[in-house]
């Protein structure tokens, strides 16, 4: 997945060593989007996400690895919510070592939030809910998936969206199915739009970790995203990543067993 960000290896390799500017101060600012991370959270290596990694902590180096691939100092990143279930300090040592500028949408699971350790001087702003503007776009921004969210019904004169919700929370579970059968379900229904009759426009993201390969994405990258998964979802009726049983509101019930207890 390109995240336009390709030709930063070579855009830094051709600065002239008399430059002092960073190698990518002539790269745009871009802002990106990214939920679910999870650092430290063991267990969802072998249930319910099913990461893989051996242990929390590969699965976090290989994260931040994935993360400074493709986000430079100029970027601003914003987190969707449940970014480390660890304590105040070691998540102070995963932030500083994250490129970008730092904005978080507050998670059920961002504990470390109440621990007098942690320093949120990593971050612009923690709020549990936002609205930016991200290319003349409305985009919300919330943890959990808002349905009928603010500005909904907003289209260009060709009928493209103006507002975009961006959500996490639901992994890939059956819940984001149930997401995804919503929007459906409300795309298919007409309503008289100003002086028009047209389908009720419905654009809500997941920006799961996992669906960008645990990188951070522009909004237009989650746009073609979203628009592959749909595809999928409708030939086969459910979600293409396979999605348990799991609910996201007991994968909490044993988070705590290992790597929430780091400090």
């Amino acid at each position: 997945m390109d995240c336009t960000v390709s030709n930063i290896n070579k855009e830094k390799d051709s600065q002239t060593n008399q430059s002092r500017a960073p190698w990518y101060a002539k790269l745009k600012a871009r802002k990106l989007y990214i939920s679910d991370l999870h650092f430290f959270h063991q267990n969802l290596n072998d249930r319910m996400d099913n990461r893989g990694f051996s242990c929390f902590e590969e699965m976090n180096e290989a994260m931040i690895g994935k993360w400074n691939s493709c986000v430079t100092m100029k970027d601003e990143v914003y987190i969707l919510g449940d970014l480390s279930i660890a304590k105040g300090r070691a998540t102070n040592a995963i932030v500083r070592q994250l490129n970008g500028k730092l904005f978080l949408i507050t998670g059920n699971h961002d504990r470390f939030l109440n621990d007098k350790e942690f320093d949120a001087s990593r971050f612009g702003w923690i709020k549990p809910y936002a609205e930016i503007s991200d290319n003349r776009r409305k985009v919300i921004l919330c943890h959990y998936p808002v349905f009928c969210y603010n500005g909904q019904n907003r289209v260009d004169a060709h009928g493209n969206p103006k507002t975009y919700m961006l959500y996490g929370h639901v992994h890939d579970t059956l819940d984001e199915q149930l997401v995804l059968r919503f929007q459906q379900e409300t795309r298919a229904q007409m309503r008289t739009i100003g002086e028009e009759e047209r389908p009720i426009p419905c654009h809500m993201i997941n920006c799961f970790c996992m669906y960008s390969g645990y990188r951070p994405l522009t909004l237009d990258e989650w746009i073609a995203v979203q628009k592959k998964r749909e595809e999928r979802f409708g030939e086969n009726g459910r979600s293409p990543e396979t999605p348990t049983e799991t609910s996201t509101e007991t994968s909490t019930e044993t988070s705590t067993e290992t790597a929430a207890s780091a400090n």
